[in-house]
């Protein structure tokens, strides 16, 4: 078990990594609601538009498959959920107030799925990050596959997986709460702003949790390297 410091990751491609962040961003993010918008807007059913938002996902995997040779983990998941929404879309009666409830339920069962990956070789986030911590080149994807062999890299992915899919299934009750005891305008205001500001807070969480853990990994290689070289004039 190697508790050395992790190596520096070898140097990103700006562009590239810039590009591949904004078709991620455009086709897992932007592109499901605008579709599902306007395909509510013309008309179409919920179940209807939540399939057809899954078409922003589906591209990405293409464009990700085409442009790496590999299957993007990210996208993948994104396509599980949306085809996730369209079958408990159809569960039950279709209820405003209990279609409100379902929504809870997916990010419920995303906290659900951070957590039972902790059983698995490597949780989730270790494929999210690296997703978003490389540019997808084989380089970048070496170097990041090749971290999880030191104990604090471990340490740092399996924390935030579990800090992941508390805060996910926190969120998840929180909004069923909301849904059943407030008034229907909020229920419908708190659903659609709720899961961006946990996200958000995620993010900055994760970003600065990952750069403590780097910073101490650091701190401590460079103690035992200092330790080394005492012994070694000790020894001279």
């Amino acid at each position: 078990m190697s508790t050395a410091a992790t190596p520096p990751a070898p140097a990103r491609k700006g562009r590239a990594a810039a590009l591949g962040w904004l078709i991620s961003i455009a086709f897992n993010v932007v592109a499901p609601i605008l579709i599902y918008n306007q395909a509510r807007s013309q008309g179409a059913g919920d179940f209807t538009a939540i399939l057809l938002s899954g078409l922003g996902p589906v591209l990405d995997i293409a464009i990700y498959l085409a442009w790496h040779r590999r299957v993007d983990e990210f996208a993948i998941v994104s396509m599980f959920f949306v085809a996730l929404t369209g079958v408990v879309s159809l569960i039950g009666p279709h209820d405003a107030q209990l279609l409100l409830a379902k929504d809870s339920a997916i990010t419920g069962l995303f906290g659900v799925l951070c957590l039972v990956t902790l059983l698995a070789p490597r949780p989730l986030m270790f494929y999210f990050g690296r997703k978003f911590a490389t540019d997808g080149t084989p380089e970048q994807a070496a170097w990041w596959n090749g971290l999880w062999q030191f104990e604090s890299f471990r340490t740092v992915q399996r924390n935030l997986t579990i800090g992941w899919g508390l805060a996910y299934l926190a969120e998840a009750a929180l909004r069923i709460v909301v849904v059943y005891g407030t008034s229907r305008a909020t229920a419908v205001a708190v659903n659609n702003i709720l899961p961006y500001v946990v996200t958000a807070a995620l993010v900055f969480w994760t970003i600065s949790y990952a750069r403590r853990a780097q910073a101490k990994g650091a701190a401590r290689a460079a103690a035992a390297a200092e330790a080394a070289a005492a012994a070694g004039q000790a020894v001279a």
